[in-house]
C-alpha cells in the first residue's frame, strides 16, 4: 500500500512542481496550428477520395462496355 501512496505523491509532485504548462496565448496558437493542419489533411483525404471515386467510375464504365 505504501508503494501506491508513494506513486501518487511523486506523480503529484511531478505535475505541480516540475512540469511547465503553456500560457493561454501558447495554447491558443497551438490549437490554431492543429486546426489548420487538420483542415489541410481533411482536404487532402477528400481530394484523394474524390479522385479514386472518379477513376473507379471510369473503370466500371470501361468494363461494363466490354
Amino acid at each position: 500500500m505504501s508503494k501506491i501512496k508513494t506513486y501518487f505523491e511523486e506523480t503529484t509532485n511531478e505535475l505541480v512542481h516540475k512540469t511547465s504548462w503553456p500560457t493561454w496565448a501558447e495554447l491558443q496558437s497551438s490549437a490554431i496550428v492543429v486546426m489548420v493542419a487538420s483542415m489541410i489533411i481533411a482536404l487532402f483525404v477528400w481530394l484523394m477520395d474524390t479522385g479514386f471515386n472518379y477513376v473507379m467510375e471510369l473503370a466500371y464504365q470501361f468494363f461494363n462496355g466490354l
